[in-house]
């Protein structure tokens, strides 16, 4: 009988507190909800105000990216609330859990350091075309913590921040224009001064090389093989690939036509023949 008691003791209990705590989970739900509605209604705002701004596009999608997160963190704090924990409780509650995970996040902290550093000193930007960390493509995106590129097959390289902030960078749209070079070999036998003629006569006939500075050619090797020469011309970014790549292709056309020779290896093999005795 005494068991019986107590066990409706317990489910008496039990329902009191579930019907005590079912409005505050019901208004923390309804706060969640709401909450990320609002969250999601202001980065549209955000995003529409920087679209009507001329505002550099990587500092955009930082801040956006930085606004969200602070917005959800500040939803976290709210929800927790209204789920009954004291803010006093709380507070000790995020000061540990974030000594934690601060411990346990270093390299995020450390990747955030990193987008702020790319932020204020800009070594490149949306729209760039680098080489960072063994990955050649053009800058998609900079978020909080990492970098998105697209490389040369379309594929998605993804970056920690961190990395990119601490290692070597090659941008190659930060200037204007770019300077090509480009070796060949020609034969012992060609002429010389024909071939370069023909190299500068190239470079004159194509639009997208500039004319200033001017192209120019030089001996760069006496080979075993072959006298190797030196091709060097400018171009602007969006010149640089279709001048280099039309260069390569009609120089062969060209040297073909004329008669110089470009060497490959060859190996010539002699047969010997000895007399049976």
């Amino acid at each position: 009988m005494g068991d019986l008691n107590g066990y409706q003791e317990f489910l008496s209990k039990a329902k009191d507190l579930v019907w005590e705590f079912t409005p505050n989970l019901i208004t923390a739900t309804l706060t969640l909800i709401i909450g990320l509605w609002v969250i999601r209604i202001i980065g549209k705002l955000v995003k529409k105000f920087f679209d009507k701004a001329d505002y550099d596009e990587t500092l955009e999608t930082f801040i956006e990216s930085l606004i969200k997160a602070i917005l959800k963190i500040l939803l976290f704090v709210l929800v927790v609330t209204q789920l009954g924990v004291q803010s006093s409780s709380l507070v000790a509650m995020v000061g540990a859990a974030g000594l934690a995970i601060g411990l346990a996040l270093q390299g995020s902290l450390a990747n955030f350091a990193g987008g702020v550093l790319i932020l204020l000193f800009k070594p490149f930007k949306i729209g760039d075309f680098i080489s960072a960390q063994g990955v050649d493509g053009t800058v998609k995106e900079i978020s909080i913590f990492t970098t998105k590129i697209n490389t040369f097959g379309n594929q998605v390289a993804i970056i920690p921040n961190g990395q990119l902030s601490n290692n070597n960078i090659i941008n190659y749209n930060a200037e204007s224009t770019r300077r090509d070079k480009i070796d060949v070999g020609i034969g012992y036998g060609s002429n010389i001064k024909k071939a370069k003629d023909i190299l500068l006569d190239i470079c004159a006939s194509d639009k997208r090389i500039l004319k200033n500075p001017a192209p120019e050619v030089y001996v760069g090797e006496l080979a075993d093989s072959s006298v190797n020469l030196t091709l060097r011309f400018w171009a602007n970014n969006p010149d640089f690939w279709g001048a280099h790549f039309a260069v390569i292709e009609t120089l062969k056309e060209r040297f073909d036509a004329e008669g110089i020779e470009i060497p490959f290896p060859q190996r010539d093999v002699h047969m010997k023949t000895t007399s049976e005795v």
